[in-house]
């Protein structure tokens, strides 16, 4: 496979990551907010878990463009694929992060159905 047909899809899977990561920041805002101000003020750790996370995808991609240069064919696109199957993940730990950053080691209260 030549590499720049490579290069295309894995464009593609980092732009669809690093644009994942600001809907988890548009989720923390919530509806029907009294003032909207001190929300945004609040969910500041949101603001920290995207922009960390949005340098990790942007090093990754200039990384990933820096090898394909070397690269002149790909025989095992496979390795690519299972790469950006990790990099597609980002947002999910980021989300984890954000969310419970602040918990500060506080155990969760039960579920009303007994389980975790």
């Amino acid at each position: 496979m030549r590499t720049d047909r490579l290069e295309t899809f894995a464009d593609g899977v980092l732009a669809i990551a690093a644009t994942l990561l600001i809907l988890n920041v548009d989720t923390q805002v919530g509806e029907h907010v009294t003032d909207l101000g001190d929300r945004l003020l609040e969910i500041w750790p949101s603001y920290v878990a995207y922009a960390v996370s949005f340098l990790t995808i942007g090093i990754i991609w200039v990384n990933h463009h820096a090898i394909m240069e070397q690269v002149e064919r790909a025989d095992r696109v496979f390795l690519n694929v299972g790469f950006l199957l990790v990099v597609a993940f980002i947002p999910f730990p980021t989300r984890m992060v954000d969310e419970h950053i602040q918990d500060e080691g506080r155990p969760r209260p039960p579920s009303p159905t007994g389980s975790r």
